[in-house]
């Protein structure tokens, strides 16, 4: 088929931190060099900051170093940090609070602020477009195009009204092709093309398997006497125990609303464990129920995080392009942040363009120059000196990982002269499910705890019913006859919006992908035992549409 296209100098894809950061400084410098630069951001949600989920507390500095006037201009960091409280919840009643002095230094929040990652995403969209930036919502980035000598040509947006069964629809449109000299991509956690890209151009070698949680968020609204402006509630252990792991958070907002979440590693063994259904139990912890007793659920999301830091970072260019942000996973896990370092490493690709595309050097070529670059920045140092955090945690545990962290980061400042290393992958840690024994969760109140079908109700997801299905399966026989068999079919509870389900037709088992509920997580991708299931994007604008998150 002959497509339509257009030529841009740059195309990125995705609009969130990191990809906004790129344009943004791309045409700072276009702007003061008083030479043009063409740029493009394509994004697959509805409307910039529709598939964003973030805790999120965020570090300042960053957007000083991009907008020094983002105080006057409105950007949307109205709640700032006014306290610290970490918990270690050792039953499901049970809590200690730790002191701040035995906290890992990484963990306090002066000079930070509780923000909706979304919301900023919407305000650096608008700066981008009043800077010359094409922005183009709903536009799903979904096969990589490529020059005659392999280096990335660009992206083929996906084709809009094809059916169930493959075959176009009487409202069937191409999808058309957009041609850069770099293209950038910084798709989240688990990009489907960052993916491919990683693994042609083995960016990957010699790095520690990428390591990834699963987050949740929930918005309450609380009764005022209830809520803390700015308060910062961290928390470890139980529900999370016997070889699950990852922590809670319950941040206080402005208008009395409180944002409340569970991040679960996706390194779990137990087949029988469900997250969505531990972070139903979280909320009824004494110390978490006691702030949204009495208040309203507003919004529901999950998320996949890129958490295995530098030592699972790839290389971040390759010949045409590069992968910036938690595609390429420049979180720290230490801090639990991951927006600053995003547009931090966008920053810098954008620095790294600019000078190449000023200079009239080739299209094409590999501007590996991004990694000397890359090493004289903060954001290098930052994650050298939270290498350790994770792999500390997953390798001995919760209290033994944290005391190692307090001692790397408060006694050695990050500098401790061991590198641990976690060298098995999420979905390897799988064991099969006749070494457990079934969870027995109980069921949901409807105060606290909710099902998953009224939960993906309140992240607004909506897909055309009559689309292609955007859940791969490598194998169609895997489910029932490899992850039934072995593993109980875990997709049915590691997804946190009910797309898997296990039913019984005429006396056999029959996998069910139930597409239009999915929220775009990822965790299938990533957490599927078999490595059989693949996400790809559907047709542009579907999935959640996130309001405040």
């Amino acid at each position: 088929m002959e497509r339509e296209s257009m030529e841009f100098d740059v195309v990125i894809v995705g609009a969130g931190p990191s990809g906004l950061a790129t344009a943004c400084r791309l045409m700072q410098i276009s702007k003061s060099s008083d030479q043009e630069i063409s740029v493009c951001v394509v994004e697959k949600g509805s409307e910039v900051g529709a598939h964003i989920l973030s805790g999120a507390i965020f570090e300042p500095k960053v957007l000083g170093e991009l907008f020094d006037d983002w105080k006057e201009s409105g950007a949307p960091l109205h709640t700032a940090v006014t306290e610290d409280e970490i918990h270690m919840f050792s039953s499901a009643t049970n809590a200690r609070t730790m002191p701040n002095a035995l906290v890992p230094k990484t963990m306090h929040n002066e000079g930070n602020y509780i923000i909706s990652v979304g919301n900023l995403c919407r305000w650096l969209a608008e700066r981008a477009e009043e800077l010359g930036v094409e922005v183009f919502p709903g536009f799903p980035a979904s096969e990589l195009l490529y020059n005659e000598d392999g280096s990335v040509k660009g992206i083929q947006i996906g084709d809009m009204g094809v059916g169930e069964n493959g075959q176009p629809k009487d409202a069937y449109e191409p999808g058309m092709e957009l041609h850069a000299k770099y293209t950038v991509f910084s798709e989240g956690c688990r990009g489907h093309l960052g993916k491919q890209l990683i693994e042609k151009f083995q960016l990957d070698n010699g790095k520690t398997p990428q390591h990834y949680g699963l987050g949740f968020k929930e918005i309450w609204t609380v009764p005022s006497e209830q809520h803390e402006l700015g308060k910062v509630v961290h928390t470890g252990g139980w529900p999370l125990t016997k070889g699950a792991s990852g922590g809670g958070f319950m941040y206080h907002l402005e208008n009395n609303q409180i944002a409340v979440g569970l991040i679960v590693d996706l390194n779990y063994s137990n087949p029988h464990l469900s997250p969505f259904d531990e972070f139903q139990r979280y909320k009824t912890h004494p110390v978490i129920a006691k702030t949204l007793t009495g208040g309203e659920r507003i919004s529901y999301g999950a998320r996949a995080i890129t958490k295995g830091g530098l030592n699972s970072l790839p290389k971040l260019t390759f010949p045409g392009g590069m992968v910036i942000g938690c595609n390429a996973g420049t979180l720290n896990f230490a801090k639990i942040k991951g927006t600053h370092t995003a547009m931090k490493s966008g920053m810098l690709a954008a620095e790294t363009l600019a000078q190449a595309l000023l200079a009239g050097v080739e299209p094409g070529k590999d501007l590996h120059c991004l990694e000397d670059r890359f090493n004289e920045s903060w954001l290098q140092k930052e994650l050298h000196g939270s290498r350790n955090f994770g792999p500390a945690m997953h390798k001995f545990g919760t209290y033994l990982g944290g005391a190692f962290n307090f001692v790397d980061q408060n006694w050695f400042g990050g500098k401790f002269p061991i590198t641990l290393r976690d060298d098995k992958p999420d979905y390897a840690q799988m064991a099969e499910s006749s070494a457990f024994s079934k969870i027995d969760y109980p069921k949901p109140d409807g105060k606290l705890s909710f099902d998953k079908l009224s939960s993906v109700y309140l992240s607004n997801t909506f897909h055309e019913e009559d689309q292609l299905c955007h859940l791969r399966l490598k194998d169609a026989r895997i489910p029932i006859d490899v992850n039934l068999v072995k593993f109980n079919e875990p997709a049915q509870r590691y997804c946190p919006a009910g797309v898997y389900e296990v039913v019984e037709e005429a006396g056999e088992n029959k996998f069910v992908i139930n597409s239009q509920n999915c929220i775009h997580c990822k965790t299938c991708d990533i957490k599927d035992p078999s490595q059989n299931i693949t996400w790809v994007t559907p047709e542009g604008g579907g999935g959640p549409n996130y309001p405040n998150m």
